[in-house]
Formats: C-alpha cells, structure tokens, sequence
C-alpha cells in the first residue's frame, strides 16, 4: 500500500501556480504534516491525493488505497447523537453486532480520550472533544488514506494540544495519513513533514 507522487503541480483557471514539481511517496505507518503559506495549496493538494480533483500536471498513483477517509477542518457529526453512536456506526456498516460495536467504540473512544462523553450527544460536545470524536470516527472507518484537514485551525491553544496529542497517536500500519496544518504543535506531532513552499514557483512565493 502506498500513495506514489510524481511531478505534481496544479493551478486554478487564469491564477498562478500553487506548486510544481512535487514528488513523494506516502507510506503506512506513517503521519505526514502537510505545510505551506495560506493559498499554497494545501487543501487543493488533499483533494487531488484523494482523487476528488484531477492536477493540471504530474501524477497520483493510489497502490492498494480503495477507501478514503477525510476530517474537515470544522467537526461534522449527527447533532442529537452520541459520541458512542458515531464511532460504532462504522463497526456496525461491516457486520459487527450492537453489543460488539459498542465495545470496540468505547475501546476507541478510551484511546481518544472521548469515554467520559460517550453517551453526550455530539451537540454538546466542546470544539476539542468533537474534533477528536472525528477523528476517533475516521479510524473506526479503517481507510487505506486518512486526510485531516487543519484540525486545530478553530481551536484555542489549550484544546489544540489535545487534538495534537491524539495526532501524535494515530499513525497505524493499516493507513496512509496526512494533516493539512498551519500549526507547529500538530507538525511536531506528525513523523513526516511535507512543506509545500519549497514547491512554489517564484511568482507565487508570499
């Protein structure tokens, strides 16, 4: 399983470049902090890496990666649901019974933190605890590529250190992950760095 990256480069109808000549391989195991000054491309470059977007130049090989997983920057979860609820879903869509779902999301949940709310409904969760109930919900889903896109951006400092704790725990042998962020904490929190400004053209260097 990997995710090939070969002479990627991509820019909108009429504007500048965003970046050229990019290449790397995504491996499992491994959590890539996805950097580069706003407008450099991140969330563009998230969505070609998910095959959602075709790049004006280069190539994206996705070897072994049939399920996609994304974190938006803002949690989106079922308001009057419980934490519990969204995470044992994804058990529950591959045949788990009620009884088994339920324990491997509160085992889950553990892991992220989350068992002291497992049974708050998601409307009443705090900006961290649904961020990390995301998160916790994307791993129960078992993608092959998990995408997170600038998850401590609507966060004060305090709550993001927790994301950026859960983060630094999320690498698995089973996923290919990549974070989008502006934040220092949560590229230390990763084991890759991959910085877009060293694949800008000139023009569109800040």
């Amino acid at each position: 399983m990997r995710v090939e990256v070969s002479g990627l480069g991509h820019h909108f109808a009429g504007r500048p470049w965003l970046f050229r000549s990019l290449d790397c391989t995504l491996l499992p195991g491994r959590v890539y902090a996805l950097t580069g000054p706003s407008g450099s491309g991140k969330s563009t470059l998230l969505a070609i890496l998910a095959g959602w977007m075709v790049p004006r130049e280069g190539t994206v090989q996705r070897r072994q990666v049939d399920h996609v997983g994304w974190v938006f920057q803002n949690p989106h979860g079922t308001p009057r649901r419980t934490a519990i609820d969204h995470v044992a879903l994804p058990f529950l869509a591959r045949g788990a019974t009620a009884g088994d779902a339920r324990a491997q999301a509160l085992r889950l949940l553990a892991r992220f933190r989350l068992e002291s709310v497992a049974d708050q409904q998601f409307r009443r969760l705090s900006g961290g605890e649904g961020q990390r109930l995301m998160l916790a919900r994307a791993v129960a889903a078992q993608p092959q590529l998990l995408l997170v896109d600038e998850p401590t951006a609507q966060l004060d400092l305090s709550t993001a250190h927790e994301v950026n704790q859960v983060i630094s725990q999320l690498a698995s042998p089973g996923t290919i992950i990549v974070v989008a962020t502006h934040d220092p904490g949560t590229r230390d929190s990763c084991t890759d760095h991959l910085d877009l400004a060293g694949h800008q053209p000139p023009s569109a260097r800040r």
